[in-house]
């Protein structure tokens, strides 16, 4: 469906592949009205989002983040939404967060060296630049190397959670992560749950750590998964939020920005929360 909100977007900052001016632009032409700069473990996107944002009155700009934090057996992440980039316990966080990503990163490289397929080092730095590097990077330089069609073909087999790859980082708990996001000033979103080994049950018990809502309107679920998403989230009093989780990595089927998203009023929610926690 077509959307006027995106709460889930990435830049060059982190793992996107648009600078924030050109997300920006890109958000602007496709009739969005707010949307949310939602990048790994960095706020460096904001001020340019919000920079280039002066050229389009009609859009308007929340500062977010995404950050990882793990629950037995699983993975989730947690987007921070409002958040003030200039806390200084957020940037200290931030920044061992990502020097943790680098540590990671070199060692997948390794372990797919051991396993015969070789990346150079070198080529992830480069699809990085100067953001946070992460996996996508390293499926980016296995496109290049000839080992994959798409970014995405990398990690069911190597890179994903179960993937021959695989490496853990530093990962906050998610109370951990909501706590951090609360502390910024913020509003704490769970990012799409449906991704989760048991939703059901992994919302109902994350709900008591004082998030704000979930993604409701995430990019390629089907209006079955909504329909429940939109059930749990007034089960236990959540926001139903949502977005595209753009990265513009070239997979075939990718969606763009606004192609899946919440209500206008969701973002006036969202703010009201993060007022009333400060």
């Amino acid at each position: 469906m077509s959307a006027v909100v995106d709460l889930h977007l990435h830049t060059l900052a982190s793992d996107g592949r648009l600078s924030p001016t050109e997300l920006v632009r890109l958000a602007a032409s496709q009739g969005l009205k707010a949307i949310a700069v939602t990048d790994h473990d960095t706020t460096d996107g904001l001020a340019e989002a919000f920079e280039a944002a002066r050229r389009f009155p009609g859009l308007r700009i929340i500062p977010g983040i995404e950050l990882s934090a793990d629950v037995p057996g699983d993975e989730v992440h947690v987007l921070g939404y409002f958040i003030n980039p200039e806390d200084a316990e957020l940037q200290a966080e931030l920044v061992r967060f990502r020097e943790g990503r680098v540590d990671r990163a070199k060692t997948m490289v390794e372990k797919l060296g051991q396993l015969g397929i070789h990346v150079e080092w070198e080529r992830v730095q480069h699809f990085a630049g100067d953001g946070a590097v992460g996996r996508p990077h390293i499926a980016m330089a296995l496109v290049e190397a000839g080992y994959c069609q798409e970014p995405k073909d990398a990690f069911p087999e190597y890179l994903g959670r179960n993937g021959l790859a695989y490496v853990e980082r530093v990962k906050l708990t998610p109370a951990e992560a909501v706590g951090m996001i609360r502390r910024a000033g913020g509003a704490a979103v769970l990012a799409h749950p449906a991704y989760m080994n048991d939703m059901e049950s992994g919302i109902a018990s994350l709900s008591g750590i004082g998030l704000a809502g979930i993604e409701v309107h995430y990019a390629k679920y089907r209006e079955d998964t909504i329909r429940q998403l939109a059930r749990i989230a007034r089960q236990y009093e959540l926001i139903p939020c949502g977005g595209s989780d753009y990265h513009g990595m070239g997979n075939s089927d990718e969606c763009l920005p606004g192609e899946n998203g919440p209500a206008l009023e969701t973002v006036d929610r969202l703010e009201e929360v993060a007022v009333a926690g400060r």
